[in-house]
């Protein structure tokens, strides 16, 4: 079963016969789901009696304190100056950690000499807005911007769009292979072990459902193209 993003879900669950501490009972009953996200944490958010279950993917669920009830969807906090998305604040905290973990070897980076931020892309050779994006890499490092490519074939891990990321990936300058990929040229194929279909099963788990999808240093994600001014003004601001 996949969550959708900020897609409401109200689940009926059979509720434990004998009362546990709540992230006891909110655990065994995500482990009858058999998701395929991991429960990282479970603690209580903002809302009373309503408990946050961090997922490893970086998504956040809500479950009641025995269980019985998870719901997906986004959590606002009410103020003077208008809503907070607590929800939001939360997932990108959290996206962004685990992906300034990545390590630099699994990415095709495009970076100037001395960077003041980053962002993080899932991309598609084969996307229109993805090309139109990398044409103006040269003018986002020019403004400070590292760019760090991640895949993402749209038509999933196998096929000939994920081939060609796969020759991108294994090239001998895969910086190179990129730009030729994206300007529609043919490239030579190679294969070697890649992180291709791991990185598209990560962009799932993510909540990735077009491409670009660009996520800033601090997590917080920015989907489809930007012009290079815009896109680095925000990355700048969410570092």
């Amino acid at each position: 079963m996949r969550f959708k993003y900020y897609m409401t879900l109200l689940l009926a669950l059979g509720a434990p016969a004998v009362m546990a501490a709540p992230a006891d009972d909110i655990r065994a009953s995500l482990d009858k789901l058999n998701l395929p996200m991991q429960v990282q944490t479970i603690s209580e958010s903002p809302m009373e009696g309503l408990y946050q279950v961090q997922m490893d993917s970086g998504r956040i669920i809500y479950a009641s304190a025995d269980g019985k009830f998870l719901v997906q969807g986004a959590l606002f906090d009410v103020t003077d100056g208008g809503l907070s998305n607590l929800t939001a604040a939360a997932e990108a905290k959290t996206i962004g950690e685990s992906l300034n973990k990545l390590p630099r070897e699994e990415m095709v980076i495009f970076a100037p000499e001395k960077p003041e931020t980053h962002v993080t892309i899932f991309t598609d050779v084969d996307c229109g807005y993805c090309r139109l994006l990398h044409s103006e890499v040269d003018e986002l490092n020019a403004l400070g911007i590292e760019v760090r490519y991640l895949a993402f074939p749209r038509s999933g891990a196998s096929g000939e769009s994920a081939a060609t990321m796969e020759s991108i990936w294994c090239a001998k300058d895969p910086q190179e292979a990129m730009t030729q990929a994206k300007l529609g040229n043919t490239i030579e194929q190679a294969s070697c072990a890649n992180p291709v279909a791991n990185q598209y099963q990560l962009g799932v788990q993510l909540g990735v459902q077009g491409t670009p999808a660009i996520f800033l240093a601090n997590g917080t994600l920015v989907p489809g193209y930007k012009p290079a001014k815009t896109l680095a003004q925000e990355a700048l601001a969410n570092q």
